[in-house]
């Protein structure tokens, strides 16, 4: 009988582990979030992008880090977008935004990179995650109500 190696144990544990946010752990992350992090996802529309970004990622359609973010809103795909608030320096991340609002994707942000990494079956903490559209085909449901609060976050614009 062979032994798993270091590395599939890692995996296969980084694999099962779900982000749990308690009303206390989230109250204390709070305190990292840098002040201009808006909007910011409360508690259940942090759950359910998690829980969304879950099933983007067994099929393969999650995009993790700036680099690859930034090529499929480049791309003009659409979707959602979550970034992360406790990012340092800032400057790594801070064109994002303005490239979603040109591109009229939806996004928001988390309190933590470390979470967001986690959520998206990464050992490694995670800047900015891209949802795309195509995720809808098979999650509807769960697209369209994230979809639905991030935009209820958004301030209505008056002219």
């Amino acid at each position: 009988m062979k032994r798993k190696s270091e590395k599939e144990q890692l995996d296969a544990s980084s694999k099962n582990k779900k982000v749990k946010l308690d009303s206390d752990e989230f109250e204390k992350r709070l305190s990292f979030l840098q002040p201009f992090a808006q909007p910011l996802a409360g508690k259940k529309l942090t759950k359910r992008l998690f829980k969304l970004m879950d099933r983007a990622s067994e099929m393969k359609l999650l995009r993790r880090g700036v680099k690859e973010v930034v090529k499929s809103l480049r791309k003009g795909e659409k979707g959602i977008c979550v970034l992360a608030g406790d990012v340092t320096p800032f400057d790594v991340i801070s064109h994002i935004p303005v490239f979603c609002e040109e591109n009229e994707v939806l996004y928001c942000y988390v309190i933590d990179k470390a979470s967001l990494g986690l959520a998206s079956k990464t050992k490694r903490p995670t800047s900015v995650v891209f949802i795309p559209d195509r995720v809808k085909q098979t999650t509807e449901k769960e697209y369209t109500k994230c979809e639905r609060d991030m935009i209820s976050l958004v301030p209505v614009k008056t002219t």
